[in-house]
């Protein structure tokens, strides 16, 4: 089955850096394209960056833009987010997501959410 495991959240200071990763497995991974969502404290999720299969395009929300970068490695079906210059805003629960179609039916995966703290 599809699963999307995330690693590499905690506390970090404001102005410091994080990286998450996100394994997945269940799936050709090479032929999907990647997400990171995430979801503040009573707010709603969010998307915060996306990769398509090939790298050949990314898009992040304006918010994150020019602070975070989105990559994969295919060999390694791993999707990382490089977190830079963290601000207390960035204070959420990052998601992994997927989704693609099987059988003409699109279906969407998430994985089990990992916590990002800015704060001093």
């Amino acid at each position: 089955q599809v699963q999307l495991v995330e690693s590499g959240g905690g506390l970090v200071q404001p102005g410091g850096s994080l990286r998450l990763s996100c394994a997945a497995s269940g799936f050709t991974f090479s032929n999907a394209a990647m997400s990171w969502y995430r979801q503040a404290p009573g707010k709603e999720r969010e998307l915060a960056a996306r990769i398509t299969s090939n790298t050949e395009s990314t898009n992040y929300a304006d918010s994150v833009k020019g602070r975070f970068i989105i990559a994969r490695d295919n060999a390694k079906n791993t999707v990382f987010l490089q977190m830079n210059s963290l601000k207390p805003d960035d204070t959420a629960v990052y998601y992994c997501n997927t989704r693609f179609s099987m059988g003409g039916v699109f279906f969407t995966f998430w994985g089990q959410g990992t916590q990002v703290t800015v704060s001093s």
